[in-house]
This record gives C-alpha cells, sequence and structure tokens, in this order.
C-alpha cells in the first residue's frame, strides 16, 4: 500500500491584518486606505485561501498537504488565523514563522501537519544586499524547517527571492544573492548532518533556467521537476499576457536513491484549477487575484499554488 504526501507551496499576495503596525509597511493594507481593507474582506480572503489549500495536490489524495510554503505574510497572526480558518481548522496544522525585516513587512513561513510531520529545528538566513549608496537592501529572510516527516528526516527551505519590479536583468544580482544563501544552508547541512534530504520551495521571481535557480541546482545537486513543467500555456503566474512558473519546489537527488528513502518523488504540477481562475474577459484563464491596482476584486492571489508528490511505499 502507498500513501501519498503532497508538499506545496503558495504565494498568497498580501496577506495583511487589518491593524496598522509601525513595524511593518502596511498602510495599503487598512480599512482607512484607499484598498479599504476591512475585516470582512480579511475573512473573505482567509476563507478562500484555506479552500484552496485543503485541496492542493492530485484528485487521489485524500488527505490536504503534509507542508504548504507560504510567502507574502504579514506577521504570525495572519498564518494562524489562516490554519483557524474554515477549511483548515479540523486538521492538526501547526506553523513555524520569524519576522524578517523586509522592506515591504512581508514575511516567508512553513504550515505542517503534526499528524505526520515533527519540528525538530527551525532558523532563518538573511540575505545580505547594499543600495547604491552602502546601506543595507532588506528582503525577506530565508527559512529553514528541519523535522521527521513519517520519521524521515527532512529539511525545507522556504525563499520569497527580490522581484523583478526594477528590471530582470537590473536586479539579478539580488536573486543570484539569495541563491548563494540557499547554497550556504545546504553547505551547513551537509557539515551537520550525513546526506541530508532537503526539499527547496518558494517564488524565486526566475525562471527555472535562469542562472539563480541553475546555480543552487548545481552547486547544491538539486534536481528541479519544473523544468519540464513551464510552457508558454502553463506557469505559476501571468505577466503582460505570458506565462512564469516562478514558483517551483527542488528536491535534493538523493531522493531518488531507493536504499536511502523510503520516499519516490511521483509528480509535479502547477494547482490550477478553473476556480482560481478568471472565468471570463480578456484576463480569463489568469489567477483571480484579490485586488488589481487599488480595485478590489475578492479573489485567491495572483500565483497559482505549485506542489509535489511524495510516495511513501509501505
Amino acid at each position: 500500500m502507498s500513501i501519498k504526501h503532497t508538499i506545496a507551496f503558495y504565494n498568497i499576495e498580501n496577506l495583511f491584518d487589518t491593524k496598522d503596525d509601525i513595524h511593518t509597511n502596511d498602510d495599503d493594507f487598512l480599512p482607512t486606505s484607499a484598498k479599504r481593507w476591512t475585516e470582512k474582506r480579511y475573512n473573505k480572503k482567509l476563507r478562500k485561501l484555506s479552500k484552496v489549500m485543503s485541496q492542493i495536490g492530485e484528485d487521489n489524495v485524500d488527505l490536504p498537504p503534509a507542508i504548504i510554503g507560504v510567502a507574502e505574510v504579514e506577521n504570525r497572526t495572519v498564518v494562524e488565523d489562516l490554519i483557524n480558518s474554515k477549511h483548515l481548522k479540523h486538521y492538526n496544522y501547526d506553523i513555524v514563522h520569524y519576522d524578517s525585516l523586509d522592506e515591504r513587512g512581508i514575511d516567508v513561513a512553513l504550515i505542517y501537519n503534526t499528524d505526520v510531520f515533527e519540528v525538530s529545528n527551525s532558523e532563518t538566513f538573511s540575505v545580505y544586499l547594499t543600495k547604491e549608496d552602502g546601506t543595507r537592501d532588506y528582503t525577506r529572510d530565508v527559512l529553514l524547517v528541519s523535522g521527521r516527516l513519517n520519521d524521515e528526516q527532512i529539511h525545507f527551505i522556504v525563499n520569497h527571492w527580490s522581484s523583478r519590479r526594477q528590471g530582470q536583468k537590473e536586479t539579478e544580482y539580488k536573486r543570484m544573492a539569495a541563491a548563494e544563501t540557499v547554497n550556504r544552508v545546504i553547505e551547513v547541512l551537509n557539515s551537520n548532518y550525513d546526506d541530508p534530504k532537503v526539499i527547496v520551495m518558494g517564488d524565486f521571481n526566475d525562471s527555472p533556467q535562469n542562472n539563480s535557480l541553475l546555480s543552487i541546482e548545481e552547486k547544491s545537486h538539486l534536481y528541479n521537476p519544473f523544468k519540464k513543467i513551464s510552457t508558454s500555456q502553463k506557469g505559476s503566474l501571468n505577466h503582460d499576457f505570458e506565462w512564469f512558473i516562478f514558483d517551483q519546489i527542488l528536491i535534493s537527488t538523493n531522493f531518488f536513491n531507493v536504499t536511502s528513502t523510503k520516499f519516490n518523488l511521483s509528480k509535479a504540477d502547477v494547482y490550477n484549477s478553473k476556480f482560481l481562475t478568471q472565468y471570463r474577459g480578456k484576463y480569463q484563464g489568469q489567477p483571480f487575484r484579490t485586488y488589481v491596482g487599488k480595485r478590489y476584486k475578492g479573489g485567491y492571489s495572483d500565483h497559482f499554488p505549485v506542489y509535489i508528490e511524495l510516495k511513501e511505499d509501505s
């Protein structure tokens, strides 16, 4: 008999609470802002996101994901509200979250099902960037969570790398710095553990063929199944009517050594069910967003989730 564990990642597009926090750049997400981010809208987003997250994976998998990495969360409270919302509260989820010094006030976090995953250690690693004047340029930290998935030790590394807002080439050095940070984290794991099994997930703001992803794939001996998934008709986000697969999950190549693991990679895909998409108009088929600019749309996110299935033979 085989058991399948879904491992997912989801950029959930600006999950902010409605309270003013002097430590985060949350002025756009307040009831008094131009976006009019109210408790009603916040709770609606939580319900919608929890519905998505409870269903990520193959149709024949009975349970929701064992592990879900998330990006664009304001603080620990919003992640707790998420796992306690309508479609997730019946499962035994817990979270790992640390506040970062990101200029937008957003972080990454890991949500995990305590029935199948036990955390043994967690920590964050800063990506060191500087501006033209030499001052620090703060971005999201890289999150490492180590633990046992059904008694097998696995290390999860959650990422949200710098955007391309100022141009792909102009910002490439930022994502290369993040890639080097991930490589250093895996170096530490290799020095502390014997043949560690590693899963790297995130919104990398780069495609599988870009230098940053190739760097972690080659230097840290990772396999990227999303190389085979990215096409002109499929991706995890759409910009100017072009599909990109910036959201990816990579695994260490020792997952293919049947003598050292009980898990087999059985699938990797974008979770793009129709209910997550714009259902009409010129943006039909693209992710159904919460906002477009300051206009409230009431959707889910500007990204689709991605996932892998690990099959465990018992």
